[in-house]
């Protein structure tokens, strides 16, 4: 059972979680996980876990920008559907990899991520479906799904940086192309934790209800929000969290 003392913790915890994932399309796992193992959950299961939190947290953003009309439908249809196929795929990986091996691959991938990514500012009078083609979208959520299947985590702060770096897509369409594709591989993570009884969904989705009241406040409001200000945010998050992985990975090798 949970203290009743890490309750306001994990409120507080949870709003900062959807708070950033409305901004910046990454689902809110890179808080979550790292909160999870906080608690003392082994890493397998804080990043199942993690998976839990993330739907409701990327589903109202999803829905926000739905009901906007800024999510084009066959970039969504591309990189969602590939997200949710290859999370099944890879969610039944993670089980059978080290625990330390886990944290290594989020280290890296932060890393690699802190480097790639850049801002460009939204283009006036361009039509948003003709800028990438769907086939490297798929690619895309392809490894949204590997991040949510193998590590707990939407894949959003992967597929930002690729689609405003090397896809040269603007920030702003990549952060709600990256909340939808974050909701499908969460989704499909989580039920092969759920059939697989990995994972605390009851915690999970205590998070991901609280979190998703802030992503649905900053999602609505992302185009005042500058893009130099949205890669700024993920390149540092993703040096902390690269710190952090690194320091668990090796702790857990050594031990």
């Amino acid at each position: 059972m949970l203290p009743w003392w890490d309750v306001p913790l994990l409120i507080g915890l949870g709003l900062l979680a959807g708070s950033l994932a409305g901004l910046l399309g990454i689902g809110g796992g890179l808080i979550f996980a790292p909160l999870l193992l906080w608690l003392d959950l082994p890493p397998a299961q804080a990043l199942a876990t993690s998976s839990f939190a993330i739907v409701p947290t990327a589903m109202a953003g999803t829905i926000t920008h739905l009901r906007g009309g800024h999510l084009p439908v066959r970039p969504g249809l591309a990189i969602g559907l590939s997200a949710f196929g290859s999370a099944i795929l890879f969610g039944g990986l993670a089980g059978i990899v080290p625990e330390w091996s886990l944290l290594a691959m989020q280290t890296l991938m932060y890393i690699v991520l802190a480097i790639a990514v850049r801002g460009r500012d939204e283009p006036h009078g361009e039509q948003p479906d003709s800028m990438v083609s769907p086939a490297l979208l798929a690619g895309v959520g392809c490894i949204a799904g590997w991040s949510a299947g193998m590590l707990g985590l939407g894949g959003g702060l992967v597929m930002v940086p690729l689609m405003a770096g090397p896809l040269k897509m603007p920030i702003h369409l990549a952060v709600r192309l990256s909340t939808l594709a974050v909701l499908c591989s969460a989704s499909a993570a989580s039920l092969q934790f759920v059939h697989e009884g990995r994972g605390l969904p009851w915690m999970g989705l205590m998070l991901g209800a609280v979190a998703a009241l802030a992503a649905w406040w900053t999602s609505s409001r992302l185009d005042q929000f500058d893009a130099g200000l949205l890669v700024k945010l993920l390149r540092g998050l993703a040096i902390v969290l690269a710190i952090d992985s690194c320091r668990r990975a090796i702790h857990l090798w050594m031990g």
